[in-house]
């Protein structure tokens, strides 16, 4: 049988760019499309106040991206955070994109905030400083797609960090075999990315928005984190390969 995961879409997108991406929920379904895990995906979007029922049961929970600070105090984002504690408090695992991978650190302990270092765009490089069993293939550098001011500047206590650069610090990290976040985006195909960065253009500054867009070409391990991340929540469960 495969994974059930539910997908908590904490954004909708701008009007230029749904015809042709949808929405953050469908970006993941193709991201995990073909992957050796089966799986199925509910996508609930919780900006909008869309849960699963209360009998509902998956595999996993995945918290997106989003425009929205995960340190904000929106009703929301507030309703999001009561959810996921009590998803957390009953064992159930967790995966958390750059939005969900600040909101889980805080929620759990730990500390995000507005980044000193400014705006991350593009494609980014980062060290591992662990890889489980779950993480196959193996990489000597991990490199995704990047778009995000906040960052984690504190780990919740009981968290081990994944990966990190002079960049962002605590890119990647695990509570256990629980919970799995990372502040890069799998999901991003280079011609999103250049989508936001040309919207962002005068935000982000003229110097950071040429070079991000000169990484754009590089490649980048989202279809590896997705492949880490099935396994993730698979590990320990009887999912079959597809």
């Amino acid at each position: 049988m495969s994974l059930q995961i539910c997908i908590l879409e904490t954004d909708i997108l701008r009007p230029e760019l749904v015809d042709q991406y949808q929405g953050y929920g469908k970006m993941f379904e193709r991201l995990f499309a073909g992957q050796a895990i089966a799986a199925e995906f509910h996508v609930f979007n919780v900006m909008q106040g869309d849960y699963p029922s209360a009998d509902a049961r998956f595999d996993a929970y995945l918290v997106t991206g989003s425009k929205a600070d995960s340190f904000a105090t929106d009703p929301w984002i507030e309703t999001l955070k009561a959810y996921l504690l009590e998803r957390y408090q009953a064992g159930d695992k967790l995966l958390g994109i750059c939005f969900g991978h600040q909101l889980l650190a805080l929620l759990l302990g730990g500390k995000a905030e507005r980044a000193s270092a400014g705006w991350g765009v593009g494609i980014h490089h980062y060290q591992l400083t662990e890889q489980p069993d779950w993480m196959t293939p193996k990489l000597d550098e991990l490199t995704l797609l990047i778009s995000h001011q906040d960052q984690v500047t504190r780990l919740p206590e009981n968290a081990t960090l994944l990966a990190t650069s002079p960049f962002c610090a605590h890119a990647a990290y695990r509570i256990g075999d629980q919970v799995l976040c990372f502040q890069g985006h799998p999901e991003f195909v280079p011609e999103y990315s250049r989508a936001l960065l040309d919207i962002r253009q005068q935000h982000i500054g003229e110097p950071t928005y040429r070079a991000a867009v000169q990484t754009l070409d590089q490649a980048h391990h989202g279809r590896t984190v997705g492949e880490w991340m099935l396994r993730f929540v698979a590990n320990g469960k009887a999912a079959q390969l597809a």
